[in-house]
């Protein structure tokens, strides 16, 4: 009995989408379209404070408008409702209470100032800034005690020193080194749980048997899969998708008004000229041309796409509104 394919795509609504984000979503989408599996929208809201209703459904209207549908999402339902990260805090509560339990967690009283000292120091590098060197990984009862008087802790999980390999569907064969990568927090003192936890528990609770997003969240993966294996969690295969930039290298942000896809649409610039960009950017179209995402089903291929930044040459984007 062959297994039904479950992607997702899942948008923090804290700004308004830009290429790069349209990009992954439709390397996501058509990667489990071809494979005839089920598609589901997660609406990762998690930080609150940062979150906007207004976001969250500017950018569905934005997928709509690529041609991207989903078959469960907030906006639908499906089994494994709610959609919203905000509205699932029971299950990372549930997930705190089992990596305490097998003593894999412990209190950090570090100050802002404090981790801000870690920038300067000779530790690995990741998407979540310096590897924190374990300060507060072997304090005693009695100094933990006299912290916790005047500072509340987040919770780290105590990464494994043991290296982390795995095979990437873009970036082929990934290898960390567990300390390299330092211990990470799964609960911050004001009681927000991490992104590096509420991913891992959503996408076992939901099924989720392909992982395609941005190339900024590679390292984002070994500390996921040590989750998934403390948890006892079905691993999903991950492939991570190379960021768009502009003509100088430098990564499109959520910032740069010019390039939101809200901007696009009320300068009438056609879905399909996008859509067509971004295929010619992954290597399906030889030339861009005005396509369909649901056209582009037959011509995707992930073994195509470059493993670096893409840049966007300024004719390319002059090239949209015509």
């Amino acid at each position: 009995m062959s297994i039904v394919r479950r992607g997702r795509f899942a948008p923090t609504p804290s700004g308004q989408f830009h290429l790069g984000n349209a990009f992954a979503a439709l390397v996501a989408w058509l990667q489990i379209r071809q494979a005839g599996g089920t598609f589901i929208m997660r609406v990762e809201d998690i930080d609150k404070p940062r979150s906007r209703v207004a976001y969250r459904e500017q950018q569905l209207n934005d997928l709509r408008w690529l041609g991207l549908d989903w078959d469960e999402g907030p906006d639908q339902g499906g089994p494994h409702a709610p959609y919203l990260q905000s509205l699932r805090d029971s299950l990372y509560e549930e997930a705190i209470t089992r990596l305490e339990t097998a003593g894999l967690l412990y209190p950090c009283y570090c100050s802002r100032a404090e981790l801000a000292q870690i920038a300067s120091a000779p530790h690995g590098l990741s998407s979540e800034g310096p590897a924190y060197p374990g300060w507060c990984r072997h304090l005693s009862e009695q100094e933990r005690a006299e912290r916790a008087r005047v500072k509340t802790p987040s919770l780290r999980f105590r990464m494994p020193d043991a290296p982390v390999d795995f095979r990437d569907g873009i970036y082929g064969d990934m290898h960390y080194e567990g300390e390299a990568l330092g211990d990470f927090v799964v609960k911050r003192a004001d009681g927000m749980y991490s992104y590096q936890l509420a991913v891992t528990v959503d996408d076992a609770a939901m099924g989720i048997t392909d992982v395609v997003r941005g190339a900024d969240l590679l390292d984002s993966t070994p500390r996921q899969l040590a989750l998934y294996k403390t948890l006892d969690l079905q691993t999903p295969r991950f492939a991570h998708v190379p960021l768009l930039g502009d003509a100088g290298g430098e990564r499109f942000s959520k910032r740069d008004k010019s390039l939101a896809l809200q901007g696009l649409r009320e300068r009438r610039v056609r879905a399909e000229r996008l859509v067509g960009l971004l295929a010619h950017l992954a290597g399906w179209l030889d030339r861009p041309e005005p396509v369909t995402a649901s056209e582009l089903v037959r011509h995707a291929d992930l073994a195509t796409l470059p493993r670096t930044l893409i840049p966007v040459p300024d004719a390319y984007l002059s090239w949209l509104s015509q």
